[in-house]
Formats: C-alpha cells, sequence, structure tokens
C-alpha cells in the first residue's frame, strides 16, 4: 500500500484501533507544549491526576500569553508554571523567550513525531513534518502523563503545490487561498498534507505559516514532507542530528487533491470578521488604514522580519498609521537587533513589541472606532482586537508593509512603481543565534523533590463535574447562530488574566452576548442551576471554532451547562465538552433548530441510557410541545468519559484498576 506521510507518521505512533477514517484511535505522543493561558489548568488538572512526574519525551511549559501583568494575576501564573515544570520535569520558557509555536519549531520540533499542544495553532510544527495537533488542557495533561491522544482517524486531504511564489507574494498568501476553497467549516477529521514539487521552494519558516493557519480551515492539523530544506534549517538551529527525510510514498492516495499552482496566487486578505473571508488585495485596494500590526506565531520569523525591514530601510511610516512589530521569538529579536535591522524599523516609525502574543489576543493595540486595522495574524473574529465593531484585515508581511508606507491597503507587487522599491530576496540564515538561556531544562528527580510549588491566591483549582442525570431537566440558556468561536465563549483580552480561577472567569460566559441593564448570560445560568435544572446551549453550524481554550467547556460547566445542541460541533471543542461532561448533541434534522428559543424549557429523557449505547436522543420541547431527534456522535471512550463525570475522573478510575 502506498502511504500518505499522514498515515505514515500515525502507523508509527497508533496504540489503539485501526487506521481507517472515521474510526476512533489512540496515539502516542512524544511532546507536549502548554501556554500560559491554558497551561495553568492544565498543570492543576494535571496534579489532580496524581501521575507524577510528565511521561512524554519533551514537555514545554511556554509564558507568552498573559505577559503583560496587569495586577497579581499573571506573574501568579507565571510564578506557578516555574515552580510545577520544576516539580514535574518538564522545561520551562520564560517570558520574553518568545511565542510557544515559533520556538518550539526553533528548539524543539523533530520530523517525524508527534506533538500534542494546548493551542490551537500547535500545528505550526506541521511545517517540519511532524504531526503536531492542538487539543484542549486535559488531554494535554493526560499525554504529559503517559496517556493516548484519542482522536477520529482522519481523512488525508492532499494540497497539491507546483509552480514558484512570484516576487511580493507569500505563503500566507497561499494558505489564504486556500481558505478561500476550503472555508473555515466542515473540514473536521481532516488533515491537509502538502506534496508536489512546489513543496521544494517553501523555506520552513514559509511553511510553517501555512500549517500554523491551517487551524482555521477547522482540520486536526496540517503537514509537510520534511527534505532537504527542513535539513538546512535544522542545522541552521544546530540540531542537525534531529533531521530525518519524511514524504509521502510515490503513488498514495489521497481522500481529496487540490492543486495550487503558486505561480498563480496573488496577495491576498481576509476581510472582516472571518479568516475565510477572502478577496485578492488589489480588489481592495485604496482603503484608508489606520493601524498594521506584523508578528504573530503566523508571521513573525526571522525571514519575515528581514524582509519587513529591508523595505522599511529609509522610508518612513504613513503619519496615519500607527504600527506595531512583534518579533516572534527573542533568537528573532536578538538577531534583528545584532544585524541592524532593527534599527531600520525603528528610524521608520515602528513600534517595537515584544516578542509575545500580545494584539494577536486582544492584549492591547485595539484599533479606534471606525479604524480600518491590518494585521500580519490568523484570526480576526469580530472583536477579537478588543474594539466592539473591530474592521481587521489578515494579510502578508509584504501587503502590510506596504499599506503601512501607503497609508491604505496597496498590492505590494506596486511598490517599485510607486516608491521605487525593489523586492527583497531574503536568505535564510547559515546560522541562526541559539541562546537558550530562557528555557529552563527539567530537573532531576531529586531535585525535583527539593521544589517548592507556588500558588498565588489568585489561582484556584478546577472544579470536577457531577455525574450527569438519568434525565436532564434544562431550560435554553441561549440560542445562537452560526460560526460561533471560542472567543465568543470565553472572551480572550483583559480576561484573560483570569483563567486561573474559574469561579472569576465564568463570570463572563458568553460576554458578548451580554445586553446592558439585563441579567448577564452567567447570572442566568446561574439562577436556572439554583432551581435544580441545568443550562443547554443552542447553536448552528460550526459551533466553537478557533482556540483550543478549555475553558470554553469548564467555566459553562461549572454554570450547570450540561449539553450542546448544535447543527455541527467543531473538533477540539467537542473533546473538551465531553472531557468535562458536557453532553454535544447534533440536529438529526437542521431544520428543528427553528424549533427552539432562548427560555425554552427542554427535556431529555433516559440520557445516560441514550448515552450508553444509542446514536440517537430525543428532545421534549416543554414550552412548545414539541419534540426533536438529535445525534449523539460518539466513540465508545467518549460514552465512558461522560458517564464518569468527565475524562479527569475517567482516567482516575483507568488509572485504579490497573
Amino acid at each position: 500500500m502506498n502511504r500518505t506521510l499522514t498515515q505514515k507518521i500515525l502507523q508509527k505512533h497508533l496504540v489503539e484501533g485501526e487506521l481507517k477514517p472515521g474510526n476512533p484511535i489512540g496515539i502516542r505522543i512524544d511532546q507536549t507544549l502548554t501556554q500560559d493561558a491554558t497551561g495553568t489548568t492544565a498543570f492543576l488538572l494535571f496534579e489532580m491526576m496524581n501521575a507524577g512526574r510528565v511521561k512524554a519525551d519533551v514537555s514545554v511549559s511556554y509564558v507568552d500569553h498573559n505577559t503583560a501583568q496587569f495586577g497579581p494575576e499573571n506573574h501568579n501564573d507565571h510564578l506557578y508554571l516555574q515552580s510545577i515544570a520544576a516539580k514535574s520535569g518538564a522545561w520551562h520558557s520564560r517570558p520574553g523567550n518568545g511565542i510557544c509555536h515559533q520556538v518550539h519549531l526553533e528548539r524543539f520540533a523533530k520530523p517525524g513525531e508527534t506533538l500534542l499542544g494546548s493551542d490551537s495553532h500547535t500545528p505550526t510544527c506541521g511545517g517540519i513534518g511532524m504531526l503536531a495537533i492542538g487539543a484542549g488542557g486535559l488531554d494535554v495533561a493526560v499525554a504529559m502523563g503517559g496517556g493516548p491522544f484519542y482522536l477520529t482517524c482522519p481523512k488525508v486531504v492532499g494540497v497539491e503545490l507546483t509552480g514558484k511564489l512570484n516576487e511580493w507574494v507569500s505563503s500566507k498568501d497561499v494558505i489564504l487561498k486556500l481558505l478561500s476553497i476550503l472555508t473555515t467549516k466542515g473540514n473536521v477529521d481532516c488533515i491537509v498534507e502538502y506534496f508536489g514539487p512546489g513543496v521544494k521552494t517553501l523555506s520552513v519558516p514559509q511553511r510553517a505559516t501555512m500549517t500554523n493557519m491551517g487551524a482555521e480551515l477547522g482540520v486536526t492539523t496540517s503537514v509537510f514532507s520534511s527534505d532537504e530544506l527542513t535539513h538546512i534549517f535544522l542545522d541552521a538551529q544546530d540540531r542537525g542530528k534531529d533531521f530525518i527525510p519524511l514524504c509521502a510514498d510515490l503513488g498514495a492516495e489521497y481522500d481529496r487533491v487540490i492543486p495550487i499552482n503558486l505561480s498563480e496566487i496573488e496577495p491576498m486578505a481576509a476581510c472582516p470578521s472571518s479568516p475565510d473571508q477572502i478577496q485578492p488585495v488589489k480588489d481592495i485596494a485604496g482603503l484608508k488604514v489606520g493601524q498594521v500590526l506584523i508578528g504573530s506565531c503566523t508571521n513573525s520569523s526571522f525571514t519575515d522580519l528581514m524582509l519587513v525591514a529591508e523595505v522599511l530601510r529609509g522610508k518612513q511610516i504613513d503619519a496615519m498609521v500607527e504600527f506595531g512589530v512583534a518579533p516572534g521569538s527573542r533568537q528573532v529579536l536578538e538577531m534583528l537587533a545584532r544585524n541592524g535591522a532593527l534599527a531600520d524599523m525603528i528610524a521608520a516609525g515602528a513600534r517595537i513589541l515584544e516578542s509575545a502574543c500580545g494584539p494577536c489576543i486582544g492584549q492591547g493595540f485595539s484599533p479606534g472606532d471606525g479604524v480600518v486595522s491590518l494585521r500580519t495574524f490568523n484570526r480576526n473574529f469580530a472583536g477579537r482586537t478588543g474594539t466592539k465593531g473591530d474592521m481587521c484585515y489578515l494579510v502578508s508581511p509584504e501587503t502590510a508593509v506596504a499599506s503601512a508606507i501607503m497609508g491604505e491597503i496597496t498590492d505590494p507587487r506596486n511598490l517599485r512603481q510607486l516608491m521605487g522599491i525593489k523586492y527583497p530576496k531574503i536568505k535564510m540564515p547559515r546560522e541562526f543565534l541559539i541562546d537558550d538561556s530562557m528555557l529552563i531544562p527539567p530537573l532531576s528527580g531529586a531535585e525535583a523533590g527539593e521544589v517548592q510549588v507556588l500558588r498565588g491566591p489568585t489561582i484556584a483549582v478546577p472544579e470536577s463535574p457531577q455525574p450527569l442525570p438519568g434525565e436532564l431537566h434544562g431550560q435554553t440558556l441561549l440560542k445562537c447562530g452560526d460560526k460561533i468561536t471560542t472567543d465568543h465563549i470565553m472572551p480572550a483580552g483583559t480576561f484573560l488574566k483570569y483563567r486561573s480561577n474559574v469561579p472569576q472567569y465564568s463570570k463572563y460566559v458568553f460576554n458578548s452576548f451580554n445586553e446592558e441593564g439585563k441579567p448577564t448570560v452567567a447570572q442566568r445560568a446561574l439562577a436556572i442551576k439554583a432551581l435544580g435544572r441545568y443550562g443547554i446551549v443552542v447553536a448552528g453550524e460550526s459551533y466553537g471554532q478557533g482556540s483550543s481554550r478549555e475553558h470554553a467547556a469548564l467555566c459553562p460547566m461549572y454554570l450547570g451547562i450540561r449539553a450542546v445542541l448544535a447543527k455541527s460541533i467543531e473538533r477540539i471543542h467537542k473533546a473538551n465538552l465531553i472531557n468535562f461532561a458536557i453532553v454535544p448533541i447534533e440536529f438529526a434534522d437542521p431544520a428543528d433548530y427553528d424549533k427552539i428559543s432562548t427560555g425554552d424549557d427542554l427535556v431529555i429523557p433516559e440520557l445516560l441510557t441514550a448515552i450508553q449505547g444509542r446514536d440517537a436522543v430525543q428532545i421534549q420541547n416543554k414550552t412548545t410541545g414539541t419534540a426533536i431527534t438529535g445525534k449523539l456522535i460518539l466513540s465508545q471512550r467518549d460514552r465512558n468519559i461522560l458517564l464518569n463525570a468527565g475524562l479527569l475522573n475517567y482516567t482516575k478510575i483507568k488509572a485504579s484498576r490497573r
């Protein structure tokens, strides 16, 4: 059998199940990563498992999200994460060392291995030939403890690349083109695998941009082969020993093949307010811009920022544009500082931001009312910038810097004609600057035994789910539409600092749906809970898009929400719902969505009986006197987790039986 690269890596790591699309499988995880916005909860859950020291080959705790430290919450988290990493045998990347995905690509990622991360953009490391998957923190905690990761065996979508990118066209434009084809929904349980002669024209950072933003497709992950360019990148990172060649077999069969000729790609933009609202830049050129931001885990590599610096040399940012640059890692920042590129950007009017997630997650740089913001980031969900009614466009570094100079959206291919700027050809450095002094390696067992774990007063141990009732009596807490993201469910930005305290953070559940002068969604949920009933959320297509944040299940569970009824639910969020004993139900007939309203009293009789062995459940609307059918699309393991009050309790029960 001629196998895809995806199938080869999955087969090598398979510990349970059969590699047949749609089957539940379990795979061994070689590496894990967490970041501070999800990592504190992940490590608290890891402690609750009593697993001792981490069992994965490499586990890294990064601090890159909540670095601003307004109030004590963030620093309390950092101290906890550094001390628990030392106690449990994990690496710790200190604040300022960089964004987890960029640093992991530079210093830890290995071709052919598996990586599970508590961040949805973990697939970035697929650019180096790794099967890197985003998941909820509890799934990552289990993997840190040596347990398999369970998923649905994916279909493999082959993207055949031919040709070569033209000047001023970026790999960011390629993934935006793919988003225009596949959109952000309907791709659950698929993996995108890039192949074809065009692959050999793309560097590892260019590939990583594409696998990073593959998360917006809703696929399990994306992956490139490992070839001579991979070897060159690893050699430059002084990690040549980690290289192995990997590719699909000749004649490998994909479930679907999408051909893309790189020579035909042009500068693209994702328009407000979804990563799949794609337009060619030339079609929106001329729109006035008030803010431009370059960075994030998508486009903050050394080569990305060198191109920006070369374009800006001797030039000035438009007087009406606020321009910020966030290098992806300390390595990138220091190299730019040493070679003079940083000075070129500063001289042009750039504001240099910390090597962290920053504005990408709403941590500052919110645009003014009515201001168009161009960003090289991966998400432009409504309000994600921190400004209600924002107008955020996602573009390549080439388009971003051209627009910053001109003060309006500009096709970078016109820069030579407009400003006499030639396309700068940036070469991959033969050697990157290697300084791992802000990466704290794991302690030995004896040394770890002496570590005192620091838990500040703003850190609260998460509450475990209660067992599900045999018959669920509930009320429709909220009815929402299509493409509800985890940002809608649990806001980021200024609220991120509460993630280590579920009772506090849960006050902001569905914050974007709150209306001034009326009880908040959280308050209504607690009122329903006080009556001895459960909250039920009703939604349309693609519920739970975006971030892997398990708080979008953990906080609703805390408020008494125990079922989600939607037309479809995205992979990571569905797993998180199950992990915290919230039942994911899909409409058997999508038209039944119209038969339920907010406030309706719903009863799900024989809920536990249905979870035990049925593929459908009956839902009675006591308010309208109607009944509908919901689908239970669950593996046997999913059912066992729900029947045992969540993954943490299920894991403990399994461990006690060994």
